[in-house]
């Protein structure tokens, strides 16, 4: 059984980070909107700009907890993602002085490679998936003993993904009705629902074409999935993490699926009206309300995270 992560481990993650490179996390904007400013009829929507973290995502959480929380051999830190969970771990290990080897799916973004590069990591390009890229990484992880961090499903990297919640919550006094949040591999939801134990309405993201946590809930348990669309280099994990999928199985009341065309409808409006830019994964709450697929009530204050930001600008009209 996977280890559970309560509110404390959270609060025990956020005073470790307080001790980690000076400077280095973010406490990122909380900014809050009428929901008419959105064309929506709500009371309000909580906007976590979470795209300003170091690193251009969340990860740098949990990936900077994890690094602080076990002894780094000589070897350095070595992990499998489709970008962001690399860059946050390049960028924590460049900051700790430590060597990072990162292996990528080919449906990694040239911008996200190229970032990696800047941060000092040795990038490895291996397979069409997420999937195929960890288990490359496993394999020279056996071969070098560096320390693994995994992208989703380490205890201290949902934790560290947790003290997101943490922080809004100290920022709004309070936590919204409803937090709408994207899962890739689920330590993001895992952190945020941990937090949130029920005292707000947690509600579950995911692109059609990558339903891994949907597909877990119609199950029964984790299962392999086929991934794929325009946020597969974010959220494209075949199987949930089993830390996620537990606190999602407690905490977390609804999983809505969402069309590519409503992503990119949401995360071109976040950039032409709000000039936030931010990838695609980041845009899944807004899609959630534009399209009708997560409906709030009239009083409701809705709060969207936008996880990360390491888009090519190119592609935003």
């Amino acid at each position: 059984m996977a280890a559970a992560i309560t509110r404390a481990d959270i609060d025990a993650a956020h005073a470790r980070l307080a001790q980690g490179p000076a400077n280095f996390l973010r406490t990122t904007p909380l900014w809050r909107l009428p929901g008419a400013a959105l064309g929506l009829a709500c009371a309000e929507v909580w906007l976590k700009l979470e795209q300003l973290q170091v690193s251009g995502s969340f990860k740098a959480r949990g990936m900077l907890h994890r690094l602080l929380a076990q002894p780094i051999p000589a070897a350095g830190v070595i992990v499998a993602s489709g970008g962001n969970a690399g860059i946050a771990t390049a960028a924590a290990a460049q900051a700790l002085g430590v060597r990072c080897e990162v292996f990528v799916p080919q449906i990694s973004s040239p911008a996200k490679q190229a970032r990696l590069r800047a941060l000092g990591a040795q990038v490895q390009v291996v397979g069409s998936a997420y999937a195929e890229a960890l288990a490359a990484c496993l394999t020279r992880q056996g071969e070098t003993g560096a320390l693994l961090t995994h992208a989703y499903d380490q205890p201290e990297v949902v934790a560290g993904a947790g003290t997101l919640a943490r922080e809004l919550e100290e920022q709004g006094g309070g936590l919204p009705d409803s937090l709408l949040v994207s899962v890739g591999g689920g330590g993001l939801i895992g952190g945020i629902a941990a937090w949130c134990e029920g005292r707000s309405r947690v509600v579950a993201l995911e692109p059609v074409l990558a339903p891994t946590l949907f597909r877990a809930r119609e199950a029964g348990a984790p299962v392999d999935v086929q991934v794929g669309g325009v946020a597969a280099d974010a959220l494209g994990a075949k199987r949930i993490g089993s830390i996620g999928f537990g606190v999602a199985q407690q905490h977390v009341q609804q999983a809505l699926l969402l069309d590519d065309a409503a992503i990119t409808a949401a995360q071109q409006w976040l950039w032409r009206e709000l000039r936030l830019a931010v990838e695609p994964a980041a845009a899944l709450g807004l899609a959630a309300l534009q399209s009708g697929a997560y409906v709030p009530a009239a009083g409701e204050r809705v709060g969207l995270v936008l996880c990360g930001g390491n888009v090519d600008p190119a592609q935003l009209a």
